[in-house]
């Protein structure tokens, strides 16, 4: 094809994906089913995982629970368990009418949840839980990435374990479950894999360098493979990528901006962040940014010279927003060693 023609092609195309961008702000995309799919969610016994554990339920998904705290994932299991009881007992007091049932519709005794006491930075613990799933569960249809961790110490007070930590869990993670769950996705063209990352995966800030620079991997990770399946054209796996501000689930507790801009941008509710992500899942939106504002901070970010960027944090006390949180930190472990006679 004539290269100017290719040109004018894909000028199209581009302003084309603009209007069907801009259609999905105006009408809201109908939400897919999940139900009778099996979901996989890391990091499930807690925070956001355990949020997201329970949106999956409502929509009567199979849910296959991963966390390293065997007794937190179970309590968000029972939490699962009600849901299901809930879903039961109001399809038993309100019985379809004869031919009016969805095409979606499942036996509700066939609703399960699975946990599983997994490492996810530790990648032959991975591979051996994920192929346990594939025996006593099924295939994965959707894989939430999702688990996380933070050292809470700056560079140089850093140990090299807590670094290679961090980068396993929150970046390395999300291959090895990736590469479990992938192929027979690619098989049946069908799935959907979601990265939970974060605002710092965008744009960074000072004192977490090693959760920042494990954020833009899993980041990096995430759009990477968002082309290869493209490149596929394996249009029926489906990824979505969210990136919230700071979520107030007490990881980053102690985190202060500027006290005059701060009510302008709080924590975000954890249960605010889950339903806007779900809705992102639902209708397949590549990425969410939590709350919009963070689109204009990483845009302004690409095009302003570094030393205006750091005006900009400045003014708004974003430069040391972590401070408070690393000073916490220290604290809690002084008190612990001082506690264990250390």
């Amino acid at each position: 094809m004539n290269i100017l023609l290719e040109l004018f092609v894909v000028t199209f195309r581009v302003l084309w994906a603009f209007v069907l961008a801009a259609a999905k702000w105006l009408v809201r995309p109908k939400e897919k089913s999940v139900a009778g799919q099996v979901c996989l969610i890391t990091g499930a016994g807690s925070g956001l995982g355990r949020l997201f554990a329970l949106e999956f339920a409502r929509r009567r998904a199979l849910l296959v629970l991963w966390d390293i705290n065997t007794q937190s994932n179970e309590e968000t299991a029972g939490m699962v368990r009600h849901i299901y009881r809930e879903i039961a007992e109001a399809a038993a007091a309100a019985p379809r009418a004869a031919g009016d049932g969805e095409k979606d519709a499942l036996p509700h005794c066939s609703l399960q949840v699975y946990t599983y006491t997994c490492d996810v930075g530790k990648r032959e613990n991975v591979y051996s839980t994920a192929e346990r799933v594939r025996k006593e569960v099924g295939e994965v249809s959707v894989l939430v990435n999702n688990a996380g961790v933070v050292s809470g110490h700056h560079l140089l007070e850093c140990p090299d374990e807590l670094i290679e930590r961090t980068m396993m869990v929150n970046c390395h993670a999300h291959f090895w479950t990736t590469k479990a769950f992938l192929p027979k996705m690619l098989e049946m063209n069908h799935g959907h894999i979601v990265t939970v990352a974060s605002s710092l995966g965008l744009f960074s800030t000072a004192g977490v360098e090693d959760y920042c620079a494990s954020k833009f991997g899993a980041v990096g990770f995430h759009e990477s493979l968002s082309h290869e399946l493209k490149a596929a054209e394996k249009d029926g796996i489906k990824t979505t990528l969210v990136c919230p501000y700071l979520v107030d689930t007490g990881m980053f507790r102690g985190c202060r901006i500027r006290k005059e801009i701060e009510p302008f941008l709080p924590p975000l509710k954890p249960e605010y962040c889950v339903k806007q992500a779900m809705r992102a899942i639902l209708t397949d939106q590549p990425m969410i940014c939590t709350p919009r504002l963070m689109y204009m901070v990483t845009f302004m970010k690409s095009i302003l010279p570094f030393e205006a960027v750091v005006c900009m944090y400045r003014f708004l006390g974003a430069d040391k927003c972590m401070y408070p949180f690393i000073a916490q930190r220290k604290q809690a472990t002084n008190n612990n060693e001082a506690k264990n006679g250390i």
